[in-house]
Formats: C-alpha cells, structure tokens, sequence
C-alpha cells in the first residue's frame, strides 16, 4: 500500500533516474551520488517516491532554493517531467512531512563525504589572483549558522549570551573553512557546537595543506601549537597576530621585517623550545584609515626576504587577499542562504546535513565561475555570485525534465 503522497508507478522505470537538476547533476554526477551514499550505508533496498539519490538531490536544491517551503522545491525539482513526456510513469509531489523523514533517514554524512569527495581546489597557474610567486593563496576562518530554536539543537549546538547575560533566541553551529582566494571556492570545513573554538575546529584542516600553500589567517588564529600544526605538512604561513604578544628582535633584515622566536604562552620567561618566525611591521595610511594605535603585525614561516619573491612590502600587501574568505562566507550565508535566515532543520543531524548542503551548493556555483572565467580569460571577482546563483536556479527549473 503507497504511503500517504504516494502514488505508485505504472512502470519500473525509477523517479530518481529522470530528475537532473541543472549545475548540481553536473558538478555531483548520479554516479557519484549513488557510490557515496552507498559507502556510507544509507543505499535504498527497494524503489521508493524518495530514495536516497533523490534526498541528496533535494536537501540541494533545498539550498539552493533557500526560504522555498519543502513541498515547492520538490516542484521545482520535476516540474518539467509530465509536460516533456520524460517521465512515463506517474508521481505526486511528496508531502513535506514525507520528505522530513526521508531527510532524517539520509542523515548528514552522505552530504559531508560527497563534499570531501567533489571539494578540490579550482585554481590554476593562470587564475588571476590565486598565486603569489611559488604559492597558492589560500585563508582559513570561521563563522556561525542560526539554528531553530528547538531543545534538540540547544542542548547539542549551544547559544550564545548577549552582552546582558541573556541567552539568545537562537542556538548556533560553528564552522570553520578553507578557502581559495583566488576563486573563492571552499576546499574544507568543519562543524562544531558553539562551544567549539575556531582553533580546535581548524586543526582538522590542515591535513589539506602542503607545500606550494600560504595559509593566510587574522588574529583569532594564534598559539605555537596551532602555527606548528598548520604548518607540518610543508604549508608556509602569513598570519596576523595581537599588538600585545612579545616579539623580541633577533635579527632586523634589510626590508625592515625581522626574525624572532615565538613560544607557548605558559613559556614567556624562559622561552625554552621556540619557533622561528619572520615579523613584518606596518601601518595604513590615508583619508580611509582610522589612526592606529599600534602597527599591524604579521608572522611568516617565509624566512627569506627575497626582494622579488616575498618582501614585507609584498607580503603586508597580500595578507589583505585574506578578505576573500569573508567574501565566500558573505556569499553563503546571504546571498545563497539569505540575509538573516534560520536554518530549518530542528534536528542536529538535520542541521549539519543542511550546512553541508550549503557547502555543496556554493561549490557547485563556484566551480561554474571559474570554468566560465577560465574560458573567457577574466577574473572570477569580476563575475556576480548574485548572477550566477540565479542562473543556477533557472537551470534546476528548465533542465528538470532531462535525463541524468
């Protein structure tokens, strides 16, 4: 007997073998789809109105069409199937609470091993911006989602306090990314509860840096511990670090930057096993500048002041490509997800399959940037994310109809 919203087919033939949806089927083939989650143990034992292919499909589109209620992305998602004929079996848009236990059934690993799977960098030795001499630009940061307010999500992901001691209407996961500069496209993540600290979070990271990278970070990333881990796969480093931490001068170089040690906070005094690092000193001048108290002040692993490959003057220069992984957030979260927009999931696991969703959803439009400036030979910056994901929106629409 079909379960309520079900309308069983005339034919074998499978809903999941005809629904295509645009850039997404092309950046996340059916086949891959269906090895992951396979490899994660959530494959489908018989023909249902939502198998797992069309789940993973739909928490997409999902993203996609942030603000759009269940029932109508599942709309968006086959509308052209009866008009076209490409679909000869007959099919009922699944009712939402139908589609809330497919997603619950699916749970979020096959979305975070597909984005460990697909998630590679995009950028060549031709994409403007992404290189600096031998390296790779690439920042780490972190940001918070707004959870609904649901016992379930306070009591795993947490809330914040405001500044009277208040709790906030909203409990929050924390994630933390890697992301090229020079397309904006995010590599890695990682999701935690509120509690978690952007450091913890980032070391799980690093193992997807190596040589030919320069990590790029602000001062909320700091510790001998954590500059060590970042760099022990060969990465070099550039980060920013507070106006307060000691830095004394064992070497001035000719450029102006000089060499110094770094130690674990509990090791001030004696300074006993430290690191060596480069500091670079400067200031910002001009009618768009506040007046600094205290110069900026940035660590490298890069030691050697070579004029041509990594003065401070280049290097103070190129820690401010930092910035574009606030842009990639800044896409994610309002342009993609939408200003000031809550999650919908009221389940933890429905939580991070949604944020992973997310990740999926912003890689696909960014991958379709940088192959369309790559062939125009542009800048991927002097192309609108805004535009791009409202392309990608009339493609799940008019490409619902073909055949993966």
């Amino acid at each position: 007997m079909p379960r309520p919203g079900q309308v069983k087919p005339e034919t074998d033939e499978r809903l999941s073998d005809r629904i295509a949806v645009g850039l997404l089927t092309r950046t996340f083939p059916p086949e891959l789809v269906d090895r992951v989650v396979a490899e994660c143990g959530r494959s489908g034992q018989r023909t249902r109105l939502l198998p797992p292919r069309v789940v993973v499909y739909f928490v997409l589109a999902m993203c996609l069409f942030s603000g759009q209620g269940y029932e109508e992305v599942a709309r968006l998602l086959t509308q052209g199937l009866t008009w076209a004929k490409r679909w000869s079996g007959s099919w009922q848009v699944p009712t939402t609470a139908a589609i809330s236990r497919a997603r619950v059934k699916l749970g979020p690993e096959p979305l975070k091993a597909l984005f460990a799977e697909v998630a590679r960098p995009l950028a060549t030795g031709e994409t403007p911006g992404a290189q600096y001499g031998r390296w790779r630009l690439v920042a780490i940061d972190g940001t918070v989602f707004d959870a609904p307010d649901s016992e379930a999500n306070a009591a795993h992901f947490g809330r914040p306090k405001t500044h009277r001691t208040e709790r906030c209407a909203y409990p929050q996961v924390r994630m933390v990314a890697l992301a090229e500069c020079g397309t904006h496209a995010i590599t890695a993540a990682a999701l935690g509860p509120l509690s978690s600290s952007e450091p913890a979070l980032a070391r799980s990271l690093f193992g997807h840096l190596g040589e030919g990278d320069l990590l790029l970070a602000d001062r909320g990333f700091s510790g001998l511990d954590l500059w060590r881990a970042a760099s022990a796969g060969g990465a070099d480093l550039l980060w920013r670090i507070r106006s307060h931490q000691v830095l004394p001068v064992r070497e001035e170089l000719p450029d102006g930057s000089y060499l110094s040690e770094i130690v674990a906070a509990k090791d001030h005094r004696k300074r006993a096993d430290p690191t060596t690092v480069r500091v670079i000193e400067y200031t910002l001048q001009g009618p768009g500048f506040p007046e600094q108290d205290a110069p900026y002040r940035l660590i490298t692993t890069i030691l050697d002041p070579d004029p041509e490959a990594a003065s401070a003057t280049d290097l103070a220069a190129l820690y401010h490509e930092r910035w574009e992984i606030e842009t990639a957030l800044d896409e994610l979260k309002t342009h993609q997800r939408g200003p000031a927009q809550v999650l919908r999931s009221r389940s933890p696991d429905g939580v991070e399959q949604e944020v992973w969703g997310h990740l999926l959803v912003h890689y696909a439009i960014r991958s379709l940037m940088h192959d369309t400036a790559d062939a125009a030979q542009l800048d991927a910056d002097r192309l609108s994310f805004t535009r791009s994901i409202r392309l990608a929106r009339r493609q799940v629409t008019a490409q619902a109809a073909f055949s993966p």
